[in-house]
């Protein structure tokens, strides 16, 4: 099997909620990973891929909403410093395919489905065949025990359930 990794600099892991119901809050991780092993990196049906990220390395621009997304009323940093993800099916064809996995936040497992599409390959001036992926998904931030919120004066809330993520992965062969 050939091992690929998330080239972070040229990648991006970002999400967004929504805040008070009428505005958009993103946000990225400083500190995170994917790796795929995989016998055909064009064909994801024989992938095995792990990703991790650092929750204390959240960042949404703002250091107070960060001290309070690593505390114990979110991500509780602390205790639980990693979130991880590891596949256990993946199906599709071409440039499509469904990543299913178990995503894992605080001390939370569910099982997630990630839609992933294979934007092709491209042969960087440093000289390795690069690949390109991209994704957008949604999880409710509840199944994974962050369940913190407030409850807005004219009705909503400060802080929706659904997270929306956006993968866009560019994919190195892993030195050895």
């Amino acid at each position: 099997m050939a091992k690929f990794t998330a080239d972070t600099a040229h990648s991006e892991l970002e999400f967004q909620v929504k805040h008070m119901m009428v505005t958009k809050v993103k946000g990225t991780f400083g500190e995170w990973s994917i790796d795929v092993e995989a016998d055909n990196i064009e064909d994801f049906t024989t992938a095995k891929i792990t990703g991790k990220a650092n929750a204390a390395t959240i960042n949404t621009k703002v250091a107070d909403r960060d001290a309070h997304l690593t505390s114990a009323d979110f991500f509780d940093a602390e205790k639980y410093p990693e979130m991880t993800f590891e596949s256990t099916k993946i199906e599709g064809s071409g440039k499509s395919f469904n990543v299913t996995g178990n995503l894992t936040i605080k001390d939370v497992t569910n099982e997630v489905t990630i839609p992933l599409e294979y934007n092709g390959q491209g042969v960087s001036p440093f000289g390795p065949t690069v690949y390109g992926f991209e994704s957008k998904f949604t999880i409710n931030r509840e199944d994974f025990g962050l369940t913190w919120n407030q409850t807005l004066e004219t009705g909503g809330v400060l802080v929706s359930k659904d997270v929306k993520l956006t993968l866009e992965l560019q994919l190195n062969p892993a030195e050895a």
